[in-house]
């Protein structure tokens, strides 16, 4: 009888403790995300793709070894599909990553009707990727010239056409099944952060890689929390929850004093991730009818309010009271970015470095009205950047000034009369110094946004007697052009994918021609410093070497330096838990909705 009551109390015992334990609901299909983009995507195979519309998608699909804290500031990396994080050798040349077991990719006609488990050799094989001449990685940058062996791999294929994936690498040394041993030709004070970047470091599949091959950019399988449902070019992407994925629950370690952070984790943590059953991605290039898409409740999110439409958003920096009432909440962040055009070094027109061609960029710097584009076009939600580094990245100095940044028409004409850009047939533009037409072509998309900056650097150009013109192209097209050499100009902007002036940097390293840096600039000095930035523990002593770096850029001028943006994001009263991070990308799985709350606001 005793036994009987023992075995009894026990059972009670787990019944009550099942009953207070939460229930992790699954992701619900009925909580749909809708947003737009301003710009087409160009692909999901993360290696041969680096714009941000692109990366918004194949962020949720795919995992990095390393990830980022959602709300820690400043950022702060933690494992991700790792145990633990990496340990690094003494030297710092060496990185032991050990993964996690019972981790799979998505289902896919690939496997064969397998479940495929993520091993350490897949992490080995998607770094290779970003080598292998074929895939055209944009993001090569990141890892050229830093994994210890892979230059004989590279010397191989020049010699043979194939790239060969079994050879053996010093560099990546499969331990066991789950650990893999990177090495690297010189300590690297980033590549933590590397391991954490999508364009580098997602893990792919070989089968999935093989299997699709010239079409991988439609056929993205990853292990993380989504996958593609379908895919509209330059139109529509949709994803769905990944019903494979993991148990992973939602974690983060807010600041003590981020009063808005500690309510978010109040609200979230425990929650199985994701709780978003489905995310649909539009391409809405005009900025109205994006604004009125959120503004009328079709779209739940609208990542960064436009200028145009910031005065009926966030008036005065404050949110509007039509908003405030329907409850929509805001996320404002200063960009860690630069925006800029480049000068193409290696075009006859704008590039090469006498001291004429100098004389022509460093003139049309001058003659740039950027205060205009921040009062005007940016409608004041902007900061002038006067050194390649973005806000918030080690290296970056708010207070430095220099007069190669600055608005100066009359020094700009002065200087082009100096050199012999002179307006010999009196129609009141300049010509060349050997008397041939002076034309700046500066490639630009169709978009709103795009025609009003055009309008800028029109106006500011024809101040000092320049002509200029804009062809235009769609955005993944110029991308392509652009990495090719083939445009003369072009306004990019680009945020850092971790905290450092290196992220900035790498677009202006010679060897990166081709890749990052879309205006081909070399300099042996620059490049000198650069490699040993990288090699040096952050610091006074790299601090020094950034500042000399910046000398460099902006006596030769490859580029004329524009803004870094204040990012203001809006969601509606039914999304929970949105904070925007300033390198993570793949934030989705963090965020929920209410829909009765998503109900009750439509009805009102």
């Amino acid at each position: 009888m005793a036994s009987f009551r023992v075995m009894v109390s026990r059972v009670l015992l787990l019944v009550a403790a099942l009953v207070s334990w939460p229930i992790h609901a699954q992701p619900d299909p009925n909580k749909v995300l809708r947003w737009a983009f301003e710009i087409a995507e160009t692909g999901f195979d993360p290696p041969q793709t680096s714009d941000w519309y692109s990366a918004y998608v194949f962020a949720n699909i795919f995992d990095t070894p390393l990830t980022y804290d959602y709300l820690a500031r400043p950022v702060k990396l933690k494992p991700n599909v790792l145990e633990a994080m990496p340990d690094v050798s003494p030297d710092g040349l060496v990185y032991t990553l050990k993964f996690r077991k019972g981790i799979y990719f998505a289902d896919d006609a690939a496997f064969n009707g397998q479940k495929r488990e993520l091993v350490a050799a897949d992490l080995a094989y998607s770094m290779k990727r970003l080598f292998d001449p074929k895939t055209r990685s944009p993001n090569l940058s990141y890892l050229d010239g830093k994994i210890a062996g892979m230059e004989k791999v590279r010397q191989r294929q020049r010699d043979s056409g194939v790239f060969d994936y079994d050879m053996p690498v010093e560099g990546f040394e499969l331990v066991d099944r789950y650990t893999l041993r990177i090495k690297l030709v010189a300590p690297d004070y980033n590549f933590l952060y590397i391991l954490a970047y999508n364009g580098a470091c997602a893990i792919v599949a070989r089968e999935v890689v093989e299997k699709y091959a010239t079409d991988i950019m439609a056929h993205p399988v990853g292990t993380g929390p989504y996958k593609l449902e379908s895919w509209k070019r330059s139109s529509k992407t949709v994803l769905v929850a990944n019903p494979g994925f993991r148990q992973e629950y939602w974690e983060a370690e807010p600041n003590v004093d981020d009063a808005k952070g500690q309510e978010i984790a109040k609200k979230m943590r425990g929650k199985r991730l994701p709780m978003i059953g489905r995310i649909e991605f539009y391409v809405i290039e005009e900025t109205q009818p994006r604004w009125l898409s959120f503004r009328n409740m079709q779209h739940d999110y609208i990542d960064r309010v436009h200028p145009d439409f910031i005065n009926q958003a966030y008036p005065n920096n404050k949110l509007a009271k039509d908003l405030e009432k329907l409850g929509v909440q805001v996320s404002r962040t200063a960009a860690m970015e630069v925006t800029y055009a480049y000068f193409a070094m290696e075009n006859p027109v704008v590039g090469g470095y006498t001291p004429d061609k100098v004389a022509l960029r460093r003139a049309i710097g001058m003659g740039y009205n950027a205060p205009e584009e921040i009062a005007i076009n940016r409608k004041g939600q902007a900061v002038a950047v006067h050194t390649p580094i973005g806000p918030g990245a080690f290296g970056y100095e708010p207070d430095f000034r220099s007069r190669a940044t600055e608005y100066d028409p009359a020094a700009a004409r002065a200087l082009l009369d100096v050199f012999g850009y002179k307006d010999r047939d009196g129609d009141g533009y300049r010509e060349n110094p050997d008397g041939s037409r002076l034309e700046i072509l500066m490639s630009s998309t169709p978009t709103l946004r795009d025609r009003q900056l055009d309008e800028g650097w029109k106006k500011s150009m024809e101040a000092i007697g320049i002509r200029i013109s804009f062809p235009k192209a769609q955005w993944p097209d110029l991308l392509k052009e652009s990495l090719a050499g083939k445009l003369m100009s072009w306004r990019l902007a680009w945020g850092a994918v971790y905290p450092d002036a290196d992220a900035f940097y790498l677009m202006l390293f010679g060897p990166n021609a081709g890749q990052a840096n879309h205006a081909r600039f070399k300099n042996d000095e620059f490049d000198r410093l650069y490699l040993k930035a990288r090699m040096t523990p952050p610091g006074e002593e790299r601090l020094a070497m950034y500042r000399q770096m910046n000398r460099i850029f902006l006596s030769l001028a490859p580029w004329r330096l524009g803004v870094a943006r204040m990012d203001t994001d809006l969601t509606h009263a039914w999304m929970i838990g949105y904070q925007r991070h300033p390198t993570l990308r793949g934030v989705w799985k963090m965020v929920d909705m209410d829909l009765d709350v998503q109900r009750k606001v439509r009805k009102e």
